[in-house]
């Protein structure tokens, strides 16, 4: 499956396919600094999480576009990318590993930031091809089974009679009977889309939700080797993601993992505190030592 992506470089953004969206002044080759955000460095790939998108990393992308050429993902079922009836980690991978090869065309491994369940997708690509890897950062996630069930984010996006509804403040109405987090509202809300004269959600509702048991396990790995290479793990210390368990669990596929803990920040930590997560990851990624 060819994942939609939009593509960071410097002051420009481009979707994958090359159209320009949206250009800052100076050259699309150059950033704001004068100097080519390549340096020939290898790329950057950023994942998103479960009911996200490639929006939600855009602060981070843009960031991170000064030095390097940032390709931001939309996962299977998200955003823009196409649909399937298949949700599952293996081919969440292999949805990336595709993009690796025939977009960015890359000869070198490449760095990968991902977040939740995007986190799982990179794990797995990790084990399952760590020759494609340079640098990995997974963010508020462990390759282990989790119980969240997210059935009341399900009933929240269920709840909205979208050939009723005439704006999103409507929508917002509906959620917000389920909902009570405002800033998560707001982030789910970035799934709406007004498209053939009515509202719609971008999300392939019903397979997420056949697939949440999936989605909140990890893949088998009893006959997979350990990942070698050094990986960045960020949680947010509101978070019961990455407990002490979980790390520990965690470093029998990663030996090699180090881990940070933002503490005023919940799952959602990339958006909490996006400058103390920039200078978490920004030294790590452009470290060229191994």
């Amino acid at each position: 499956m060819r994942l939609h992506a939009i593509k960071y470089e410097g002051s420009s953004l481009k979707t994958a396919e090359g159209s320009l969206l949206k250009t800052a002044k100076g050259s699309s080759l150059i950033n704001a600094k004068g100097s080519s955000p390549q340096k020939k460095r290898p790329p950057v790939v950023i994942l998103h999480g479960l009911f996200g998108s490639n929006r939600n990393w855009h602060p981070i992308a843009r960031s991170l576009s000064d030095e390097f050429v940032v390709y931001s993902l939309d996962m299977r079922n998200h955003g823009k990318s196409p649909h399937s009836t298949v949700m599952d980690y293996p081919h969440m991978a292999a949805d990336v590993l595709d993009f690796i090869e025939h977009e960015i065309k890359s000869h070198d491994p490449v760095s990968i930031i991902a977040h939740s369940m995007g986190g799982k997708a990179a794990m797995w690509l990790a084990l399952s091809h760590p020759e494609i890897v340079r640098r990995l950062v997974i963010v508020d996630i462990a390759p282990v089974t989790y119980n969240h069930d997210f059935s009341e984010v399900l009933k929240a996006f269920q709840s909205v009679p979208l050939d009723l509804i005439s704006s999103r403040k409507e929508a917002d109405r509906y959620l917000s009977e389920i909902i009570s987090e405002s800033s998560l509202r707001q982030f789910l809300l970035q799934n709406l889309q007004f498209k053939a004269k009515k509202y719609q959600w971008r999300l392939n509702l019903d397979v997420i939700g056949q697939s949440i048991s999936t989605i909140t396990g990890f893949p088998d790995t009893q006959n997979i080797k350990p990942f070698m290479e050094r990986v960045l793990f960020i949680g947010g210390g509101l978070s019961d993601y990455l407990s002490k368990e979980n790390q520990r669990l965690t470093r029998k596929l990663f030996p090699k993992a180090s881990f940070s803990m933002i503490k005023s920040a919940g799952h959602w930590l990339h958006a909490e505190q996006p400058e103390l997560f920039k200078a978490l990851i920004e030294p790590y990624v452009s470290n060229e030592t191994g």
